[in-house]
């Protein structure tokens, strides 16, 4: 799937892809993906319905790499040599604002990427499976410094953990997801379940 994309976007310059994938997240935001449609997108960014579907084949994949154009870089190449500051740069990536729209994309898609087949394909892997890998890497140079056993039981739960902490703080308290609530979740939660030293 992600060859056939990157052969179709090749038209497009890097600037007129990232104006299309605010104008997404924008509806998205606005509207919710089950009322987002080709034909809002097209007259939001005074593009053609033609153009976008031979650029990204439909509504799931166009959506999906908007949202993976708000991260900023990849995540694999954060080593700082402990597994508290890798975890801690990687929070630290995005500021409290960007954080909070994230987790707002995030609600806006909760329900469709259950319902909807080919979002729910696109979502896992376009977005879902290349983090998670790249998370891997990080988890395994904590595990090549010694800092984690590799038979550590909650290294197969460290994606969920995260995630978990990121999609339920709104839910349960109210409250955006902040770097300080996130890195308190890190000290608290995740490096205790590791047998990483919080201090």
């Amino acid at each position: 799937m992600s060859e056939v994309a990157t052969v179709r976007r090749s038209r497009i310059t890097p600037e007129r892809e990232a104006e299309l994938y605010l104008a997404v997240l924008d509806l998205l935001r606005e509207v919710g993906y089950d009322a987002l449609t080709m034909d809002a997108v097209a007259a939001r960014t005074r593009s053609s319905k033609a153009t976008l579907y031979r650029q990204w084949g439909g509504k799931a994949e166009l959506v999906v790499r908007a949202m993976r154009s708000q991260k900023s870089g990849g995540i694999a190449g954060i080593d700082t040599g402990s597994l508290r500051g890798d975890l801690y740069a990687i929070i630290g990536r995005e500021d409290d604002c960007a954080i909070e729209q994230n987790a707002a994309l995030m609600r806006a898609l909760a329900m469709a990427v259950q319902l909807n087949d080919d979002l729910r394909r696109a979502f896992k892997d376009l977005l879902v499976e290349p983090e998670v890998e790249e998370f891997g890497l990080v988890l395994q140079r904590a595990i090549d410094r010694g800092e984690v056993s590799p038979e550590n039981p909650a290294l197969g739960y460290m994606v969920h953990m995260l995630v978990g902490a990121f999609a339920t703080r709104t839910l349960i308290d109210d409250l955006p997801p902040t770097q300080e609530f996130l890195i308190s979740y890190i000290d608290a939660v995740v490096l205790p379940a590791l047998g990483v030293p919080t201090r």
